[in-house]
């Protein structure tokens, strides 16, 4: 089969699961899916992302015009498995294709571990190529400000779940994705992460949720001294709880703001940016 944009997007995402599932990545993300238990989502599936990245560059560029982003996308993510592993200058060749190809986020350039290359001449040259609209700035702090918001929520509930003794299952709830049309395809890189992201944290999620509820269920067919009504009252908080959530990631859907800059320019300067927290 013959690839296509929508089949190399599907790859790309499928990558960078797997990425967060399996192995250290730059988000804070991760560590909400090591305090989860990485069991949680099985077995573990050592999968040679690198390489994945590197076939799915190939096979983008060999679309044209069309998957020049895609090109970056994947240059983007192997610099951020270089940064992870200390090879900056590994990491600095491909944030120099992703940035000819047109990666243009220069609000991940600004995550923690990314600043120490802040003070060498190749970063700062590259980060002077970089030009993005106002409009998609705001995307790229809203996109970034809501994978630290699911890594809360994430982390709240987990906490909050400890000891319920009824069956329900909490999903994680998630406000819509940006729906306007970007005014650089960088944009589509950052959605892409946060797609993942979100499929990563919900599999975990689910996952523990399952568990738990089948241990419940168990446990209240053979135990003789279950407590009937503790699960009934954790059934009813679960329940408002869940709403309160639902409502709270209904309040951070984004709102493009209006009257935002839709003509390229340089970013802001280097150091200028502060990452979401």
């Amino acid at each position: 089969m013959a690839d296509t944009v929508d089949s190399l997007v599907a790859r790309m995402h499928e990558l960078l699961v797997v990425h967060l599932t399996q192995g250290p990545a730059v988000p804070a993300e991760q560590d909400v899916l090591s305090s989860l238990g990485l069991s949680f989502l099985g077995a573990p599936r050592r999968v040679d992302v690198a390489a994945g990245l590197h076939d799915l560059i190939a096979r983008a560029g060999a679309l044209g015009t069309d998957g020049t982003w895609l090109v970056a996308a994947g240059h983007a993510s192997l610099a951020g498995m270089a940064v992870a592993g200390g090879r900056a200058d590994q990491a600095l060749l491909h944030l120099d294709a992703a940035v000819t190809a047109g990666f243009n986020d220069c609000v991940a350039l600004h995550v923690d571990p990314i600043r120490p290359l802040h003070h060498d001449p190749r970063f700062q040259a590259l980060y002077r190529r970089i030009r993005i609209t106002q409009g998609d700035l705001d995307e790229y702090f809203w996109l970034h400000a809501e994978m630290q918001a699911l890594a809360r929520d994430v982390s709240n509930a987990s906490v909050d779940n400890v000891g319920r003794l009824d069956t329900g299952v909490s999903p994680l709830p998630m406000p819509p994705m940006p729906t306007r049309e970007p005014d650089t395809p960088g944009v589509l890189i950052t959605r892409i992460d946060l797609a993942a992201t979100r499929t990563a944290l919900q599999q975990a999620v689910m996952k523990a949720e399952f568990q738990r509820s089948a241990g419940n269920t168990s446990l209240s067919l053979i135990d003789d001294t279950w407590d009937l009504p503790r699960a009934r009252h954790d059934a009813r908080y679960a329940d408002e709880a869940d709403l309160l959530r639902r409502r709270a990631a209904e309040a951070r859907a984004f709102v493009e703001r209006p009257g935002a800059g839709s003509v390229p320019a340089p970013c802001p300067p280097l150091g200028s940016l502060t990452y979401p927290a």
